[in-house]
């Protein structure tokens, strides 16, 4: 293989040395395992090709060789690829196994299994696994893997002598028989069993290298090991209350149904009282109508108002009502910013806590049948804080149609917290069976849509692979970093959508064809939705700010069951301009004129069935 004979010369290799290579998943302690088979003669060198650096020393009649840190082993990285090229070479692989994590680091180990090359599994971490009180039967562990597995500490110096013992003991593990059977057709083509596993994996390096094309079998292969991982972490692991520390069965409670969900319910609550009430309503009263409203948008008129006339075009765009030198700075900076600023702050207090994952985790049954997974929680509780903001956070999903369903979800029925709080001042006033109906009626759109789009759409649901990392308490410094970066990078990427915004905004007003909007609307608002003529104005201000919207509703003397209706129209109907450019920014013009298209008929549908049945 010309690749292994490049990587023998670099690391100065002689030929027939047996080679003992390190295998691991990122932080497991490899370092710990090679410092101790190697001591203090180490070479580092740059490996052929790339600019990943490779450590390499001796122990015994073995070469040592290092590898990054990997989660599988293929070719999505660079690192991924030195690893891959290296285990290709190996001799013998010394497996690293994170004790904790048992369920995600198998993966790569059932994958260096059917490799078919001689593994010894060091699994590591095991005080940390006592601590959390969950005990793994090493027995049936290293029956079902096939072989060696050593319990280990390695930093506490436990278990490592029973690992040096053991290394010529290693050997070649059980291999899934229907992977031996797709690689057949390839073995005389490869050079060894291990590159016609990476060949039926669809690895595209070890393909073009020997000219054979790939079988697109990557998918199943990797669906099936996962399943075969899970089967084996179920039949091994046993959570047991012995030794274990309050952060441990804090863990737990947050992932049982019975515990959990009260325990979300409470930190939801909490969440909303934060950012709902003291930063939509004390912190953005003082930034956006006192500092930026009060003292910023006066004096930038006053400067700027000999020079360009009210009413003139340029007089308007800029320091008009919608103008991008008033009301963008006054939205992004008054009311935006503390909105943005500080649901990244409880994010990240939930994420570095270990809690957030837990959600993800305790949700993620119910979001299926949504045609999501667990991860569609975050962007729908930032969807409460900003629907903007949650859009561009679709990007954590895994798959196309996953993106699709969560972005017409958020664009549909979640209220962020500017509308929220004008639509708790509109519900407080009315009866208790008007707020029911109007929770009842979002809830349902919100299911039924996601069921329906869930059967309409092809595909599935990608299936949550998440580390559930331990409960502790969140770090100032890690908060207040994550808070910055993404706030900074929120307001980088939006900030150009709403002067466009603003801009098409001010060209409508200008032209008149928001006045025109208004009498097309109308025959759908008098005659579907029983609602007065000039609720077709709050829907068209709906649309440049969600809490104009909602708040122009105040103005228009209406019924209960009219200002019920129009809520409901109000927040089922499409976004604000802000989060309309985003979705066509993340969806493509095809995927987001059809969300937005959507939106308006649901939303009137909803709105004309309520108005008819009350």
């Amino acid at each position: 293989m010309g690749h292994c004979h490049s990587c023998e010369k670099a690391l100065n290799i002689n030929e027939g040395e047996k080679k003992l290579v390190l295998a691991g998943n990122p932080n497991v302690g490899k370092s710990v395992f090679f410092n101790l088979l190697t001591g203090l003669y180490v070479d580092v060198s740059n490996f052929p090709g790339t600019t990943v650096d490779i450590s390499h020393g001796r122990y015994k009649d073995y070469v040592v060789i290092d590898t990054p840190g990997v989660y599988g082993v293929s070719s999505f990285n660079e690192e991924e690829t030195v690893a891959r090229d290296v285990i290709l070479f190996a001799d013998i692989i010394l497996n690293v196994v994170d004790a904790v994590h048992l369920d995600r680091d198998l993966f790569l180990t059932k994958q260096l299994i059917d490799m078919g090359k001689p593994v010894i599994v060091a699994l590591n971490l095991m005080d940390e696994l006592r601590s959390s009180g969950i005990e793994i039967d090493l027995v049936k562990l290293e029956a079902l893997l096939g072989v060696p597995v050593v319990p280990t500490s390695a930093v506490k110096g436990e278990g490592t002598d029973a690992l040096l013992a053991a290394i010529q003991k290693a050997r070649v593990g059980n291999r899934n028989p229907k992977l031996l059977e797709y690689m057949k057709p390839y073995l005389e083509k490869v050079d060894s069993e291990a590159e016609a596993l990476m060949v039926i994996e669809d690895d595209l390096h070890t393909a073009e290298r020997h000219a054979i094309k790939t079988p697109g079998l990557q998918e199943e292969i990797y669906l099936n090991r996962r399943h075969e991982v899970d089967a084996i972490v179920s039949q091994v692991l046993k959570e047991t209350s012995q030794g274990a520390s309050f952060r441990t069965r804090l863990g737990r409670w947050m992932l049982n149904p019975i515990t959990g969900l009260p325990l979300l319910f409470v930190v939801m609550f909490a969440m909303y009282k934060i950012i709902g009430e003291f930063v939509a309503g004390t912190v953005v009263g003082l930034t956006e109508e006192t500092i930026m409203g009060g003292l910023y948008q006066p004096f930038i008129i006053s400067l700027l108002s000999p020079v360009f006339k009210s009413g003139t075009f340029l007089g308007d765009a800029l320091l008009g009502e919608f103008g991008l030198l008033t009301m963008v700075p006054v939205y992004i900076l008054g009311l935006l910013l503390p909105l943005i600023v500080g649901f990244y702050m409880l994010m990240a207090i939930l994420e570095d806590s270990g809690y957030l994952p837990r959600i993800a985790a305790l949700v993620d049954r119910t979001l299926v049948s949504l045609g999501l997974n667990g991860k569609a929680i975050i962007p729908i509780i930032l969807g409460f804080g900003c629907v903007t903001m949650a859009t561009m956070t679709t990007r954590i999903l895994g798959t196309k149609r996953e993106k699709i369903i969560a972005t017409i979800l958020l664009g549909l029925a979640i209220p962020c917290s500017a509308q929220l709080g004008v639509i708790i001042g509109l519900t407080a006033a009315m009866d208790a069976k008007y707020i029911i109906i109007y929770i009842v009626t979002i809830l349902v759109v919100f299911i039924l849509t996601g069921t329906i789009l869930n059967r309409l759409m092809p595909g599935e649901s990608s299936q949550l692979l998440i580390d559930l990392p331990p409960i502790r308490v969140p770090q100032i410094k890690n908060v207040l970093k994550k808070t910055f970066q993404k706030s900074v990078m929120f307001l980088k990427e939006a900030t150009p959508l709403f002067i466009y915004g603003a801009l098409l905004i001010s060209i409508m007003n200008y032209t008149q064809v928001l006045i025109s909007l208004v009498n097309i609307l109308s025959p759908v608002t008098v005659g579907l939705l029983k609602l007065p003529k000039e609720a077709a104005v709050a829907f068209i201000m709906g649309i440049i700010r969600r809490d104009f919207g909602a708040a122009g509703l105040t103005s228009i003397p209406m019924s209960t069951v009219q200002t019920l209706v129009s809520l409901v129209v109000m927040t089922l109907f499409v976004p604000c301009i802000a989060a309309i450019l985003v979705i066509f920014k993340e969806r493509g013009f095809k995927d987001a004129m059809l969300i937005w298209l959507g939106s308006f008929a649901v939303a009137f549908a909803a709105g004309g069935v309520l108005a008819h049945l009350l």
